[in-house]
């Protein structure tokens, strides 16, 4: 594991999109493409901005994305298929995308999804820490065990609140009780892991992580035991780490 601390939130997201783009690069000149996971959320926004001011070539690009909340429309300020589509999809020729959609038949969805992202390996995961350290939308207590790619979870209260917080929806009592999201066990998968985690908000989670063994009630521990895992982190973030952790 590596760990970055940079100034502030606009230098994490260039660096961590500076490491992300490098990688990308590798992967299409050694084998002509890439397979790409993006998160989403507040804390993605600066590293997503820098990503795709890259000179890479986005038509190589192959994208899955983590997680979407059930039965929420694409229209919805709160839909993470919205915020790829506005942040990401939008602004790069990337032409093989793999959204996460919340509404119709689930089960045939998740289906097509998992047959998709199992056919080759992921290259590159930008997986982001919830302030509950929870890894997509797996929340704690995270299941570590599953072999699926993709599951339905119930979204716990802090999580819910943090939806809030961060102004995708006005109340708790609105935020989608389920998820459809990426497993533990497929983020580990991926060959790269990056963690782009800014702000004064995630620093018990941040700190959390460093103090804890691997555990599900810290679901983001386990990125520790990834061969290739780089955390990026701001000052506000790490404020409350003991630095002989890191």
């Amino acid at each position: 594991m590596k760990v970055h601390i940079l100034h502030n939130a606009q230098a994490l997201g260039e660096a961590a999109a500076s490491l992300a783009a490098n990688v990308i690069n590798e992967q299409i000149a050694a084998k002509g493409k890439a397979r790409l996971v993006l998160s989403t959320g507040a804390s993605q926004f600066e590293t997503l901005e820098a990503l795709v001011k890259h000179e890479i070539d986005w038509a190589k690009v192959e994208m899955f994305h983590l997680d979407e909340y059930v039965g929420l429309p694409e229209q919805h300020p709160a839909s993470f298929r919205r915020y790829l589509q506005e942040r990401f999809v939008q602004l790069v020729p990337i032409q093989m995308v793999h959204f996460v959609n919340g509404e119709g038949d689930i089960k045939d969805h998740l289906d097509a999804l998992s047959r998709e992202i199992t056919q080759e390996p992921i290259d590159l995961a930008l997986i982001g820490i919830g302030e509950n350290a929870h890894i997509a939308f797996n929340d704690p207590p995270a299941d570590f065990t599953t072999q699926e790619a993709y599951i339905v979870v119930n979204l716990d209260e802090n999580c819910k609140k943090q939806q809030v917080r961060e102004g995708w929806f006005t109340a708790v009592s609105t935020v989608p009780q389920q998820a459809i999201t990426m497993t533990v066990h497929q983020i580990m998968q991926s060959r790269v892991i990056i963690s782009s985690v800014p702000h004064k908000a995630k620093a018990s989670a941040i700190r959390a992580f460093f103090e804890h063994e691997v555990t599900n009630t810290v679901p983001a521990t386990i990125l520790k035991t990834h061969s290739h895992y780089t955390l990026f982190l701001d000052q506000e973030s790490a404020s409350e780490v003991d630095q002989k952790h890191i």
